[in-house]
């Protein structure tokens, strides 16, 4: 190969390898004890949500934190209390934005929130059915909605294995299910 083919090829492959990044959505690897689940981030939708999650993945936040409310045929969530039930603190609540056209689809990942519309902090869940209720409807109370921020692109089976699990009588799964780490495995923009 000549040196001028040899250039032509490396440009030719920086130029492709920063199209597929300028494009690509940053992914998580969330590790649980039960198993990994990869999730595609919309930064484009949920620019302040996407930011957030990442920040409190960055710090560490999430890791020895657990899936704390698991309803079967409705949702995962987690991200906000350790093995104990208590509370982590967090830092201060994040805008809804819920209003991005993402809607709460199976396999979805969005903000949990209290009934403050503008209340999520860290938690979230991954919803196991459409749950077409939980999406944006008008900026009122009722119809804010809880904001989709991303998308399992890898290991819903583990997150339809831990919706199953029995629960104490309530929705916290008897045996405890735990965040090990949340990683970001691709480059944000």
């Amino acid at each position: 190969m000549t040196f001028k083919k040899l250039l032509i090829s490396c440009a030719l492959a920086s130029l492709l390898a920063s199209s597929i990044n300028a494009f690509s959505q940053p992914t998580v690897e969330i590790k649980t004890n039960k198993g990994v689940i990869f999730v595609e981030l919309n930064q484009e939708k949920a620019p302040n949500t996407v930011a957030n999650f990442l920040q409190y993945s960055k710090d560490g936040f999430y890791s020895g934190t657990i899936f704390h409310r698991v309803i079967s045929g409705f949702m995962i969530q987690g991200g906000g209390m350790d093995k104990n039930l208590s509370e982590k603190t967090t830092r201060a609540p994040i805008k809804n934005e819920a209003d991005n056209g993402l809607a709460n689809t199976i396999g979805t990942i969005a903000m949990a929130r209290t009934n403050d519309p503008h209340s999520a902090s860290s938690q979230f869940f991954i919803n196991v059915a459409n749950n077409a209720f939980l999406n944006y409807t008008e900026k009122s109370e009722r119809g804010w909605g809880y904001a989709v921020f991303g998308k399992v692109v890898k290991g819903m089976d583990v997150v339809e294995k831990i919706s199953h699990l029995p629960t104490d009588g309530g929705d916290v799964p008897i045996q405890t299910v735990t965040i090990e780490s949340v990683n970001v495995i691709t480059p944000t923009k």
